[in-house]
């Protein structure tokens, strides 16, 4: 199956400095290859490349539209502790239109299934976010069904991001088709970019 969104709500700019391209880059892109939507989402700040917490804050400044595409504010926030706890603080919430969230091994070092499960499922309950990135990483092992049980309950969508089956989080195909089949048994949003 091949799919090509019309929305991609992963995107880190230059501001996230592993990235090459600018806002204006990206609403260029998306012109040409009939994206309607997307959204600026830069690491959160405990990330070592990730921009400061003004960066998520001045977001505000970003325009809706561009060019006749949509615009939307957010972040990739990390996953920081069991607890849920994520690096994106009330006043950067207060700008965002979208919280994206997940494990980066810098923030959170691989634990065993049990407490990546516990970090991933009370991130989810927490409320705070939209979408969980990259679930399917081999290198954070969780009980899938757990995960997307509490994601269809939360409305909280699971991520299956083409980069890792690219270059990123190699391994990674076996656990996003599981995701997938149980998404749609226990009917769970997925995001897809």
């Amino acid at each position: 199956m091949k799919i090509k969104p019309e929305v991609d709500l992963h995107l880190h700019t230059i501001a996230s400095t592993h990235a090459y391209s600018t806002l204006h880059d990206y609403v260029h892109y998306a012109k040409q290859n009939g994206i309607k939507m997307f959204a600026v989402s830069d690491h959160g700040p405990d990330m070592t490349d990730a921009p400061h917490e003004w960066h998520f804050i001045n977001s505000a400044l970003f325009p809706r539209v561009d060019q006749g595409i949509g615009i939307l504010r957010g972040i990739e926030a990390n996953i920081k502790s069991p607890a849920g706890e994520i690096d994106c603080n009330q006043r950067m919430r207060a700008q965002l239109d979208i919280i994206l969230c997940g494990f980066h091994q810098e923030v959170f070092p691989p634990q065993s299934i049990h407490i990546n499960t516990e970090a991933m499922l009370n991130t989810i309950k927490s409320g705070l976010v939209n979408v969980i990135t990259h679930p399917g990483n081999p290198a954070f092992p969780i009980d899938a069904e757990t995960i997307v049980k509490a994601a269809a309950q939360y409305n909280v969508a699971l991520e299956i991001n083409n980069s890792s089956f690219i270059h990123s989080r190699k391994g990674s195909e076996a656990n996003c088709e599981r995701i997938v089949q149980l998404a749609k048994l226990h009917d769970a949003p997925l995001s897809i970019g």
